[in-house]
């Protein structure tokens, strides 16, 4: 996907400016472009889901699936694993990142309501052509199956929420259990099946199992099927393990789908000419997340981003230091804010492929291997040095402390707009999935040892001899990281409430996020807040 010209900076002076807002970008004054090809550097194939559903897969990936200020900010800045420091007045905005941080939220947080209006918007679109007309059993399948999807992601944030099923309609406000049912309901529906079990028979499904990953196929729903009963206990107050584990299962052994790892390689298009150390390819769990990622054999059902025709994945304007512009080329400049709490940058083991793929640490060096500056230091050293310590969460963090995601990984001169296509279900997370529940449903932890071993092999660390539910929570956060999973598997493991670095212990109300008010003042008495609000 994404073929272009690319574009060399050659940086006369940088100014560096610190201004009150989150979008902060420091002026690059004297810039000089030219249109050039450089050996080496190739910028990957492939194209998103089209046909009759473009829209309805479309509106998934702008509903804040992968970007600042909205459901991806919201699973993340609220767990443990990253957090947004108050770096003097930039990146304060008010307040509201600290409060995500530290679970003081409230119904006017804007990016609960950017959430629920992203979310309803999507589930609109999806409503449109559902009503339309014009689709076949399978296209008609599909649109339900992600419209589900879409409810699954409103009962997990907010819990009681409306289910409307048709464009311009209303509808009574549902409970969390009552959308848990839905969500189940159409799925199954899509499958083909009255329920998941051991034997079932799909046979009959509108769902196909051809492999697009940039659509929802019969595995796609299974997998959203798995997460959904992986968590029916804190949705719906019923556990549901053994149809986790069934639906996971199925998925495993049906062989459609393999794990990236020794052999499964993608060109490394972040590779500096002038930094031996840059591999020439990403190889096993780090090609997973590439810009070049499409058709990763891992990928189930996954988002289409797309630097030129469907943007909307900013990771690398959202998570990096302004001076790293000039480690990767950029054509504009980062806004430094996205970083990872050094307790879970630290839960990783030193030789974790991982923890390799996933975070940026240490010195930084520009494409020629230079060291790349930050000209209004802050901690007394020019060079700029990602360091896994942060000295505080406010008011002034320091500009370059945390470790920086970089899971989705990033390319020579990419654009804000990023390449990577974001997995909503991968092979990984069903082998963990299948793991949870088995050891759930048997009270025996030990029984995740087989499938947790197999991506530890695959990550390149020993494997595992025992484990009880803690090391499995640490585990599931090693693999999912930066996959909008933490906050939902915290609260399935009773961990969300416990305080952490700059955190205190919060109450269990703040499980749910409030229903924000713009939409309780719109609903005319049709919408009642979550308690505790």
């Amino acid at each position: 996907m994404k073929n272009k010209f690319s574009k060399i900076f050659l940086a006369l002076m940088v100014i560096f400016a610190i201004q009150a807002c989150t979008d902060l970008e420091e002026d690059l004054i004297g810039d000089v472009t030219t249109d050039i090809n450089v050996a080496g550097i190739s910028s990957g194939g492939g194209a998103g889901g089209g046909g009759a559903l473009t829209a309805a897969y479309g509106a998934l990936r702008g509903a804040g699936t992968a970007n600042h200020g909205s459901y991806y900010s919201m699973q993340e800045i609220s767990s443990d694993e990253m957090l947004i420091g108050a770096k003097g007045g930039d990146w304060f905005d008010g307040g509201i990142l600290i409060e995500l941080h530290q679970h003081t939220y409230g119904p006017t947080h804007a990016f609960v309501n950017n959430t629920w209006t992203g979310t309803y918007g999507a589930i609109n679109t999806t409503n449109e052509l559902l009503a339309g007309g014009g689709l076949d059993a399978n296209q008609t399948a599909q649109a339900r199956a992600l419209r589900a999807y879409l409810y699954l992601r409103l009962a997990d944030v907010f819990g009681n929420v409306k289910i409307i099923t048709s464009p311009g309609s209303d509808a009574p406000q549902a409970s969390r259990a009552e959308v848990f049912s839905f969500v189940e309901s159409e799925l199954l529906g899509a499958l083909g099946i009255s329920e998941v079990s051991s034997t079932m028979d799909l046979s009959g499904s509108p769902l196909g199992t051809d492999v697009n990953t940039y659509q929802i196929n019969q595995f796609g729903a299974l997998g959203i099927l798995a997460k959904l009963y992986l968590n029916a206990e804190v949705y719906a107050g019923t556990s549901r393990y053994a149809e986790a584990a069934a639906a996971a299962s199925y998925i495993i052994d049906s062989g459609v789908y393999s794990l990236c790892g020794a052999g499964c390689s993608v060109p490394n298009l972040g590779k500096r000419a002038g930094v031996d150390s840059d591999p020439d390819n990403l190889e096993g769990f780090a090609a997973v997340f590439a810009p070049n990622n499409e058709g990763n054999p891992e990928h189930i059902f996954s988002v289409f981003y797309d630097e030129a025709s469907a943007g909307g994945m900013n990771f690398s304007q959202m998570n990096l230091h302004y001076s790293s512009q000039f480690t990767w080329n950029f054509d504009a400049q980062p806004w430094n804010g996205y970083a990872t709490l050094e307790e879970f940058y630290n839960s990783f083991e030193p030789g974790d492929a991982r923890r390799q793929a996933s975070f940026i640490v240490g010195e930084q060096l520009d494409f020629g291997g230079s060291a790349v500056l930050d000209y209004a230091s802050d901690d007394g050293n020019l060079v700029l040095n990602y360091t896994p310590s942060i000295n505080e969460l406010a008011p002034n963090s320091q500009r370059e402390a945390g470790a920086r995601p970089g899971k989705f990984s990033y390319k020579q001169f990419g654009r804000p707009d990023m390449d990577n296509d974001y997995p909503i279900v991968r092979l990984g997370e069903v082998y963990l999935i299948r793991a949870e529940a088995l050891s759930r449903a048997a009270g025996d932890w030990s029984l995740a040892l087989p499938d947790v071993n197999v991506l530890r092999a695959r990550a390149g660390v020993s494997a595992f001899s025992s484990m009880g539910a803690d090391e499995f929570l640490a585990e599931r956060g090693r693999e999912m990281f930066q996959e909008s999973d933490r906050r939902t598997s915290l609260i399935r493991f009773g961990k969300y409430n416990d305080p952490w670095w700059e955190k205190p212990a919060s109450p269990e109300h703040v499980n749910l996020f409030p229903i924000p008010n713009d939409q309780i003042q719109a609903s005319g008495g049709t919408l009642s807040q979550n308690p505790g609000y």
